[in-house]
């Protein structure tokens, strides 16, 4: 197979639910929280991986909208832990030139860390080789009210007119609207359900479930991921006979 050839059979958008950092701790017998600490550690690989292999985007799940009902131990080792990512991630942005983003309500956020993260975003935001998105605060549900708000608020306006709603449409209205839909998601820790993450984003992603927990996640797993995507036909709706002669066509 061409370089070209499996460029085309890898993904172009992988999101990623980091699940397990809890579990990996009561399994090696460590303090509440380790686990958290030790699964921030693996994404620098991945996203080296990814983009070494020209993933165009990679959206990672660190903090959802219902994660502020966990304890609030928890929830402020969380959100210090987001503020480490940032300050570590950002050097490594510019050395890679990966642009920085975030996704999700900020308005529960610290403003410490509201700030920090537009100046993330600013800072990266001319960089090409790759787009990492962190989703804090977020859940797929929240990103699509807000949306429709929008839309609303739009129509109030005169902007678009009723009639011209369409999915088209209403998609450019949803967080990364700019990047390509999500064509691979991959869960961690053993759990079967997308939990409320990217649910317009990722409408016809191929899914990966792995029982690996997030801080025991290799590039070698990743790699396993993007071979049983490889592997997948991707039919949109269409028949195996239409996929194959568009195929051939092509």
């Amino acid at each position: 197979m061409t370089s070209s050839e499996e460029t085309s059979r890898l993904p172009k958008h992988v999101a990623i639910i980091m699940d397990g950092n809890n579990r990996f701790a009561k399994k090696n017998q460590m303090q509440k929280g380790d686990g958290h600490r030790e699964g921030k550690n693996v994404l620098d690989p991945i996203v080296e991986h990814c983009r070494s292999n020209n993933i165009q985007a990679l959206t990672v799940f660190a903090f959802s909208s219902e994660n502020w009902n966990r304890p609030q131990f928890e929830v402020d080792l969380l959100m210090k832990l987001l503020q480490e990512t940032i300050l570590e991630q950002l050097p490594r942005m510019e050395k890679f030139n990966i642009a920085l983003r975030f996704i999700g309500d900020r308005s529960r956020l610290s403003a410490q860390l509201r700030d920090l993260m537009l100046h993330a975003e600013e800072r990266t935001a001319n960089f090409n080789s790759m787009t990492l998105t962190i989703a804090i605060s977020y859940g797929g549900m929240w990103d699509m009210a807000q949306a429709a708000q929008r839309v609303a608020a739009d129509v109030l306006a005169k902007k678009i007119n009723l009639d011209a709603i369409d999915a088209d449409v209403f998609g450019q209205y949803v967080s990364l609207s700019d990047l390509p839909p999500v064509d691979l998601l991959i869960r961690t820790g053993g759990d079967f359900r997308l939990s409320n993450f990217l649910l317009w984003q990722a409408a016809y992603a191929e899914l990966y479930f792995t029982e690996t927990l997030w801080p025991e996640f290799t590039v070698e797993e990743l790699d396993d991921a993007f071979a049983v995507f490889a592997g997948r036909e991707r039919r949109f709706g269409k028949t195996s006979e239409q996929v194959q002669q568009k195929q051939l066509e092509n």
